[in-house]
């Protein structure tokens, strides 16, 4: 016994060796259901296996229980097919190049594009001088200060008893009441600019799942004569339509990207003659001006008789639109068709702005600004909203996100050291006049959108319409037409 106790002691004096650790417990597999363990996951494979394996095809071959070889598909990498059911495969494929709609119109939204006004070699704000970056920031400020910009902008935080319910239910978490928020202010600024009516179609750029349009149709919930178009170019999950398909209210999709969209081509609208409504919550970047030029120059310029052609295309009348009609059906009556009655979005993303689509180029010219500047001042716009963290992820903001995040949609945004130029800022400016400069290249382009819409005829303004604490893009882009040019609802 003593023996057993001295080494019991000497064993206390020494670090404890460490347990095996065990695998958790990974349950049981769904009966009828893939027994592959998909461990990025943390749970089961749902595919059905064939008859008398445990794997799915995707799987068996991993596991060795099927010997037909997989291959990657051609259209989409991401998953695989039978080799010798490829040709088979391909003729159904997902990914496959469908047939274009009859709105689709190969880049009619797109503007001008001058491939002199591009310049050849973007050099990273990073790879500027300390004199470089104070020339950028000085052509910033004159500008600003030329074309009479305010820093801060009228707050107009409103809200709308459509969604008084859906706010005050605990079950809704912070995200999903930060998003209610600012769908509630979306609506009240709406309201309050007469735009919720009847005998109107609202069109939601980068729609996603439609929650706006959702709580645009519950606001109209006892109004007749309404008609919603969503535009999304992305397939989306989890999509909130299937809640109005008995509804007086008709919703549509229309899978296409914004720049290629023909909205006097839409059916409903060709049949309808609705005023259009264009809306949006956090329209990314370049989608904001393809979107503005799809309202006020294609669909308008297509109401007062004009070709819907895209500019750069109008000489070419030995190749139509893919899916063009015949031309008795191009034509635009002048009497019928109605324009565009207002226009509400939230910005978002300016980063992401592109000078080819972007639609105040003529304003940037004017104050002796051009693509280069153009280029840096979106990027610097990014200073406004991540300040000059090394990297700064919002996650689980991304439209495109896994099931766990389909609740939010907003878009993901990463920014690292080399993007903002951070080595040679360090002794330039603090992290307050940093966002303030992203403000301001924010400002800026948005005044070029601005004097778009005036030159137009649209009487057009910017808002905050939510906190910063609710939303770091909380500006918000309204525009309507000049009461001359309002048109009746149609009843």
């Amino acid at each position: 016994m003593e023996p057993q106790a001295a080494t019991a002691g000497a064993a206390g004096t020494e670090m404890a060796a460490p347990e095996p650790q065990l695998e958790p417990d990974r349950g049981s597999p769904v009966p009828g259901r893939c027994a592959y363990f998909v461990e990025r996951k943390k749970r089961f494979c749902k595919m059905t296996p064939g008859p008398g394996r445990r794997f799915c095809g995707e799987h068996g071959q991993q596991e060795g229980e099927n010997d037909r070889k997989r291959i990657p598909c051609p259209l989409d990498p991401k998953h695989t097919v039978y080799e010798d059911q490829l040709q088979k495969h391909l003729k159904k494929c997902n990914s496959r190049e469908k047939p274009k709609p009859v709105y689709f119109v190969q880049d009619i939204n797109a503007g001008l594009k001058d491939g002199a006004e591009i310049p050849e070699r973007q050099v990273p704000i990073s790879s500027l001088s300390k004199e470089g970056l104070e020339n950028l920031i000085t052509k910033l400020k004159k500008a600003s200060n030329g074309a009479g910009l305010e820093l801060r902008l009228k707050e107009q935080i409103l809200s709308h008893q459509a969604l008084q319910e859906a706010l005050s239910d605990p079950k809704n978490g912070e995200s999903a009441f930060k998003h209610l928020k600012q769908q509630a202010s979306i609506l009240g600024n709406m309201e309050k600019l007469h735009l919720l009516g009847p005998g109107r179609c609202f069109v939601e750029f980068g729609a996603g799942r439609g929650k706006l349009s959702h709580w645009v149709d519950v606001a109209l919930q006892n109004v007749e004569n309404v008609q919603f178009l969503l535009v999304e170019r992305a397939t989306t999950r989890f999509k909130v339509d299937g809640k109005h398909k008995r509804r007086d209210s008709i919703f549509e999709r229309l899978q296409v990207d914004i720049q290629h969209l023909c909205l006097k081509k839409v059916p409903i609208l060709e049949k309808k003659k609705l005023p259009v409504v264009g809306i949006g919550k956090h329209l990314c970047g370049a989608a904001t001006d393809l979107a503005l030029r799809c309202l006020v120059e294609s669909y308008t310029a297509c109401c007062d008789g004009e070709s819907e052609e895209p500019a750069t295309k109008r000489f070419r009348t030995d190749k139509t639109e893919v899916a063009s009609s015949n031309s008795a059906d191009n034509e635009c009556n002048k009497d019928d068709c109605k324009p565009v009655a207002g226009i509400v979005i939230a910005l978002c993303c300016h980063h992401k702005c592109d000078w080819t689509h972007y639609v105040g180029r003529e304003f940037f010219k004017s104050v002796g600004l051009g693509p280069l500047e153009f280029h840096y001042f979106q990027r610097m716009s990014s200073w406004a909203t991540c300040g000059m963290r090394e990297t700064t992820t919002r996650a689980s903001t991304s439209q495109e996100s896994e099931d766990e995040t389909n609740d939010t949609e907003e878009h993901e945004q990463t920014f690292s050291k080399t993007e903002g130029g951070s080595d040679i800022l360090q002794g330039i400016l603090t992290v307050e006049e940093r966002k303030e400069i992203g403000c301001l290249c924010k400002r800026l382009i948005d005044h070029g959108r601005i004097e778009y819409l005036q030159q137009r005829g649209y009487k057009a303004a910017l808002q905050y319409y939510t906190e910063s604490a609710v939303s770091l893009e909380n500006v918000l882009l309204t525009a309507v037409p000049s009461p001359s040019l309002i048109p009746e609802p149609t009843l």
